[in-house]
């Protein structure tokens, strides 16, 4: 008998992405959110604590032993939390050559192939939405050009998935109001065509991959809104993307807005992805 080549085994992978606002300062929320969203991997933004302050205790903790993080005092800062054993990606871009511990990227030890899974927290970009006036706007341009170029550049794209606080609402009914945003920090046109630009170098938005582009869809929600459910004025930010050759592994996503109501809350909630790989 011949046999054919032994099919490559398959799993779920529940990936979160969640801007927790200080990781020392919310650490004990991590617990909740893991009953409530039970990812294999999550991935952290504005960790504000440098590296040699850590909290590792936590990670496993909460189930998620293997850990990476990138850090710095008060400021930025990413980190990646998982039951999957990972490992660091060498050679990582210092983004914009500030070293200011905005991304961390790390692959995914899967039964049969890896995948290589980046956490990004793009820069805010200030109030004006002019990079002649506002370094930080020209920051955050220069900083999402040198994503979409890095990926292009990549000869494969594949088998690769991109998370985290991108700062950019990107369309329409990803804020609450299109018409009043268009010239407010994060929904400017030239923030989101490039944006687009670097997600159609080859990936697919995973959660509007299951969510109309004509239905409203946020993750974020100012503090300045005391009641935020009523008002709901809020901005889509946190995204997963998942290569093209995943959008077919793709099962469902959930948006974790309930977090956004937990005592001392991050403004953003945490968003999952789960897919069959």
């Amino acid at each position: 008998m011949v046999r054919g080549p032994r099919a490559r085994p398959r799993q779920r992978l529940r990936i979160a992405t969640w801007n927790i606002n200080s990781l020392r300062l919310r650490q004990e929320r991590l617990a909740a959110l893991v009953r409530a969203l039970e990812p294999d991997v999550l991935c952290l933004q504005e960790t504000k604590v440098p590296d040699e302050l850590f909290p590792e205790a936590v990670a496993a903790t909460i189930g998620l032993p293997h850990f990476a993080r990138r850090g710095m005092k008060s400021y930025n800062g990413v980190a990646i939390l998982s039951r999957i054993p990972i490992e660091t990606v060498a050679d990582q871009p210092d983004w914009c050559g500030k070293g200011d511990c905005r991304h961390l990227a790390v692959r995914l030890d899967l039964p049969g192939e890896e995948i290589e899974l980046h956490n990004f927290y793009v820069p805010a970009g200030g109030d004006v939405p002019d990079p002649e006036e506002n370094p930080k706007f020209a920051h955050k341009l220069a900083f999402v050009a040198e994503a979409r170029e890095h990926f292009s550049k990549m000869p494969a794209l594949s088998r690769t998935v991109v998370v985290g606080d991108l700062n950019i609402a990107p369309l329409e009914n990803d804020v609450w109001s299109h018409r009043q945003l268009l010239d407010v920090v994060s929904h400017t046109p030239v923030e989101t065509e490039a944006l687009t630009e670097w997600r159609e170098v080859g990936f697919t938005d995973a959660v509007r991959h299951f969510v109309p582009a004509d239905e409203k869809l946020f993750t974020w929600w100012s503090y300045r809104n005391r009641d935020w459910r009523i008002s709901d004025r809020g901005r889509r930010l946190d995204h997963i993307w998942v290569s093209d050759d995943l959008t077919g592994a793709l099962e469902r996503q959930t948006v974790f807005k309930d977090a956004r109501d937990w005592e001392l809350a991050s403004d953003h909630v945490p968003v999952c992805v789960e897919m069959t790989v």
